[in-house]
């Protein structure tokens, strides 16, 4: 089935990151970092974390949260190169970034890849999309026209990876051609 978004995974992709040698001592001390720059950007304001840190010398740091990636998981020890790429991509592509980088299991490239190669449109439904598909590319003869069970057809094309949906609203599915 067709991934959906909600309006609460749009908000612009940022990470918390925590000074560790703080946390080992059972003081919270970390900082909000929008992560939708570069990668240097980011690991400067690391850097100025680790240096207002409670700890004196402090150098190690994790990601502890992160929000505006939709469902992609970002570990704790990911790169801030990796990090930047995915929140630049949500950043620019909004919540169909979000969604599809779910969709792709936090694939990028893959991402990339179905939003410029294999996206066919927006819909109100996969149903839609193939019943247009289907009158374009077909001659139907009228007397069989309300026999065609479109709603089956779209069913069986994403059953069969042929095609797959994100669903961005109650009436608009984004349809992409299977990998």
């Amino acid at each position: 089935m067709g991934a959906t978004i909600t309006t609460s995974q749009t908000e612009q992709p940022r990470i918390y990151v925590a000074c560790l040698a703080a946390y080992n001592n059972g003081i919270l001390h970390g900082a909000w970092i929008d992560a939708a720059q570069e990668a240097w950007a980011l690991w400067d304001e690391v850097a100025a974390m680790l240096a207002a840190s409670p700890i004196a010398g402090a150098e190690e740091w994790a990601i502890h949260d992160h929000e505006g990636f939709g469902g992609v998981r970002i570990s704790e020890h990911a790169s801030l190169d990796t990090v930047t790429e995915l929140a630049s991509f949500i950043a620019e592509h909004g919540a169909l970034g979000a969604a599809l980088l779910d969709h792709c299991d936090g694939d990028l490239e893959e991402a990339r890849r179905a939003l410029e190669d294999r996206h066919l449109g927006t819909y109100a439904s996969l149903a839609d999309y193939v019943q247009e598909v289907t009158e374009e590319t077909t001659a139907i003869p009228q007397a069989l026209r309300y026999y065609i069970d479109y709603q089956a057809m779209a069913r069986d094309a994403e059953i069969n990876g042929d095609l797959f949906t994100v669903q961005m609203g109650w009436d608009t599915v984004h349809v992409f051609a299977g990998c």
